[in-house]
């Protein structure tokens, strides 16, 4: 892991850029003299580290006394798009635009974007919890098809926070029922993207014996800012 620039925020936070070979990340420790336990953010669908809204729930989670890092998936952010990726998402948009079924078109990309992207955050906590200062357990936050996933697979997570408002292919609402952490499940209750009763049957299918649902009126991107504080609160529960 390599580390190519540094900023010191306003409220406190540290805030590095770095690289781990072909990944670009962000990660925003707190002031602290002792170690912090960690939380993975992620955007839904794979929206670029840089996002505003996750910036700003990074800052506020570090502010609250994690280690908080994000990743770009493979073809976001500032990393290059293979053509099946270009062409998937310029047929998304076509759809959208007509008003025709979209499903399949993210299956097409969003299923094996779930296959890149896991590695990489596995390889991405393996380097984050060597360092100093960074120490377990770890939570992870936001984009629910790779957390399914990344919950399944990686024993190092032991809570997750969700959001409803990202596709989820077919395999990781499956894979749900392997998810047996500490559960945060944000839904907006009026998601125009998201069918509300797909979200609830995947709340349902989730095999955590401690799971909570908080919906909450709204679109897409109301979600309420306390939502964030409130999940601080979660990882204050299961990490600290």
């Amino acid at each position: 892991m390599r580390f190519t620039s540094e900023q010191r925020l306003d409220d406190g936070v540290l805030a590095r850029e770095f690289t781990l070979g072909e990944i670009p990340g962000t990660l925003w420790t707190p002031e602290s003299d002792a170690p912090v336990p960690l939380v993975l953010m992620a955007h839904n669908n794979g929206l670029p580290k840089s996002a505003a809204r996750l910036v700003a729930r990074a800052r506020q989670t570090a502010a609250h006394g994690y280690a908080v890092a994000a990743i770009d998936a493979p073809g976001c952010g500032d990393r290059p798009r293979s053509a099946a990726d270009g062409q998937a998402r310029a047929d998304l948009r076509r759809a959208m635009q007509a008003g025709e079924p979209v499903d399949e078109i993210f299956e097409s990309f969003i299923g094996p974007l779930v296959e890149k992207a896991v590695p990489e955050w596995r390889t991405t906590l393996d380097a984050l919890l060597a360092l100093p200062g960074i120490d377990g357990p770890v939570g992870y936050s936001g984009w629910t098809a790779v957390g399914i996933r990344l919950a399944a697979v990686e024993p190092r997570i032991a809570a997750a926070g969700f959001f409803a408002g990202g596709y989820v292919p077919r395999a990781q609402r499956e894979e749900a029922r392997q998810v047996t952490v500490p559960l945060l499940f944000l839904l907006q209750w009026d998601d125009e993207g998201n069918p509300r009763q797909r979200a609830l049957d995947l709340f349902d299918a989730f095999g955590a014996k401690e799971k909570t649902l908080h919906a909450n009126l709204g679109g897409h991107t109301g979600t309420p800012w306390f939502e964030v504080e409130d999940g601080a609160r979660f990882f204050d529960r299961h990490l600290k």
